[in-house]
């Protein structure tokens, strides 16, 4: 059964989130791709204001493709999110609670993650035009000029994701390893 949480996400919901959880993110989300992120963290660097509000945000990692006529956006699926770990640990030093995208994420990002109580949740790649049906609104908000990496503000419902990575730093792509090489070893023991 699936979570229902709203977003902006605050600390206390993002800690009480399990790597595992599969969750329906209902509220306000923001969009931004590595462009972006380098833009801020440059804001940061120089102890200027940012163009959005970081404060208990969920940072999707995607750039949307253009919209047809009355849709609200393109397909939207997310971006191997790697791309954003230089950025990241920054950005949750301010009140980033949360980040959807796709693919593991390193060290740091981890460090920063349960230091500050922020989560990571995976969206599945291969699915923006079914993802796009749950965003009910897009508007650009910053860096206009990146087109599709853009920084959009998006009005989400029931937007699925999965918990990658808590906030204790349990990582699904490892427990899921060892769960199926678990299961893998007792079924042999069961053959022989």
């Amino acid at each position: 059964m699936a979570i229902k949480i709203k977003a902006p996400l605050t600390r206390e919901d993002a800690r009480a989130l399990r790597a595992g959880d599969s969750c329906l993110i209902s509220g306000k989300i923001y969009t931004a791709r590595d462009a972006a992120h380098k833009r801020l963290c440059e804001l940061v660097s120089r102890g200027e204001k940012l163009p959005i509000d970081i404060e208990n945000s969920v940072i999707y990692f995607v750039g949307p493709t253009p919209e047809r006529p009355g849709q609200v956006i393109g397909s939207a699926g997310p971006t191997t999110s790697y791309r954003m770990d230089a950025y990241s640990p920054t950005l949750i030093s301010l009140g980033q609670t949360g980040m959807i995208g796709k693919g593991k994420r390193g060290a740091e990002v981890v460090e920063a993650m349960k230091e500050h109580g922020a989560v990571y949740f995976g969206a599945i790649g291969g699915c923006g035009a079914l993802l796009s049906r749950c965003i009910r609104s897009s508007k650009v908000v910053a860096y206009d000029d990146l087109g599709a990496e853009a920084i959009r503000l998006l009005e989400v419902e029931d937007f699925p994701v999965v918990v990658v990575i808590d906030s204790d730093g349990n990582n699904l792509y490892d427990i899921g390893r060892e769960s199926y090489l678990a299961a893998r070893a007792e079924a042999r023991s069961d053959e022989a």
